[in-house]
């Protein structure tokens, strides 16, 4: 049931909270060495979910292989191969970076001649060369974000676990996170990011999962997942004039599912994954219409991610 070509696999993982049930036996696998996107609304469990993993927790079900080796009990030879960073970490402000990074390296075992390696390393990695003997206090919220992943380094872990590390963060701090594990992926770690942003995922993750009510609604490639769940396909048409004829013959094509116009804007949703541009171009031109422009769009993240989330809650209100 388990593989060593999975860094993190979950089977029938449940925590209950008295009567709330956080994780609902959700099944999970992570490919190693991929960026996996764990995805879900806030209140989906995906926290919960992250501190069993990281043995914080306590399952009531199930059971959880990091690796290949089944975390129960205390494994501490289990740990080490973890760098862990808790969503919004909370450090001491009066510890400067360097020294938070020393502590967690004399924590991990590390030497004093390694951390004097590694943590100047770390600091550059992260783009805090220059402020590393500043104190945390100091630091903006993005700056702090960032010597959370270096603290999620310092044991240089064969999985890293970052439980929402774009929170709160402006634009610029976002890119520079998400180019932080982009750089974390190139030393060869395995990437498990918990996120609700739905564009961050989109850009750096391989894989994902999405969960809500701690369930498992979907996993595998953001391909696989749209093409799986994407049952309508969109094409975005603009003519040089708005006809009525034109509407009517679109509307009438047996493929067509609905129309919206925004003046000379045609927005048309099919039934079919065929190409219908043909078809269309034909029946506009047929009915007098000059074709501007064509675009088919494709289905987005968060098109899937809105149809299963509303879809869940239907069921669980049902």
């Amino acid at each position: 049931m388990f593989s060593l070509e999975f860094a993190i696999e979950a089977i029938d993982l449940t925590k209950r909270y008295g009567s709330l049930t956080a994780v609902d036996k959700l099944n999970l696998g992570v490919k190693a060495n991929t960026i996996h996107g764990f995805l879900g609304p806030n209140g989906a469990g995906k926290t919960t979910t992250i501190k069993i993993l990281v043995g914080l927790l306590k399952p009531n079900e199930g059971t959880v292989k990091i690796f290949g080796q089944e975390t129960k009990g205390d494994r501490p030879d289990i740990r080490l191969k973890i760098g862990y960073m808790p969503e919004l970490p909370k450090f001491p402000k009066h510890l400067t970076g360097y020294e938070l990074l020393d502590i967690y390296g004399e924590m991990y075992g590390l030497t004093k001649t390694a951390r004097k390696e590694q943590i100047p390393k770390l600091l550059e990695m992260v783009g805090l060369k220059e402020r590393g003997q500043d104190r945390i206090g100091k630091y903006s919220k993005g700056m702090q974000q960032r010597i959370g992943i270096a603290q999620a380094l310092i044991n240089e872990p064969e999985l890293v676990i970052l439980d929402e590390p774009s929170l709160g963060l402006d634009p610029v701090g976002m890119v520079e996170v998400r180019e932080l594990l982009k750089e974390i992926a190139k030393i060869g770690a395995t990437v498990f990011l918990s996120s609700h942003l739905l564009n961050e995922v989109q850009q750096v993750c391989s894989e994902v999962t999405i969960i809500n009510r701690g369930i498992s609604l979907a996993s595998g490639t953001l391909e696989e997942i749209s093409a799986k769940f994407a049952k309508l396909e969109t094409l975005e048409v603009e003519i040089s004039q708005y006809s009525d004829t034109v509407v009517k013959k679109l509307k009438a094509l047996p493929f067509v599912s609905q129309i919206s116009v925004d003046d000379k804007k045609i927005t048309i949703q099919t039934e079919t994954k065929e190409d219908i541009r043909p078809l269309v171009s034909k029946a506009i031109t047929d009915s007098g219409g000059v074709i501007v422009s064509m675009n088919q769009k494709e289905q987005s993240l968060e098109d899937v991610f809105i149809k299963l989330v509303t879809e869940s809650e239907g069921v669980k209100k049902k």
